[in-house]
């Protein structure tokens, strides 16, 4: 999107973020600005196990790839923290992410009927 004068955002989920670990070191090499929205798994109240490798190691892999990391775990904190991220993003030309914790997204719960 940026090549072509567009900005964008990336949305997804903490258990995809291992599979973008090439493309995150392009961002880096290239400056690239990009701000991706992360919504956690595997923090509070997590029922799948499975969750929770990849959401524990959601903030280092993006440091490594030299994404900075911001954090909102309220309501109240979501709009300036996309905000300060956003601007971050497309003023440094630098890649960000969001991590929307668990806690505020709210934990699932499968009931039968």
């Amino acid at each position: 999107a940026w090549l072509g004068g567009q900005r964008a955002a990336l949305l997804m989920q903490s258990s995809g973020v291992g599979n973008c670990i090439n493309m995150l070191s392009l961002i880096a090499t290239c400056r690239f600005p990009l701000l991706t929205l992360v919504t956690m798994r595997g923090e509070w109240g997590e029922f799948n196990p499975w969750q929770t490798q990849m959401g524990g190691a959601t903030p280092g892999v993006f440091e490594l790839s030299g994404v900075r990391v911001f954090r909102a775990d309220t309501p109240e904190d979501v709009a300036p923290t996309v905000d300060a991220a956003l601007r971050l993003a497309f003023d440094s030309s630098m890649a960000t992410a969001v991590l929307l914790g668990q806690r505020l997204i709210g934990r699932k719960a499968f009931v039968e009927d």
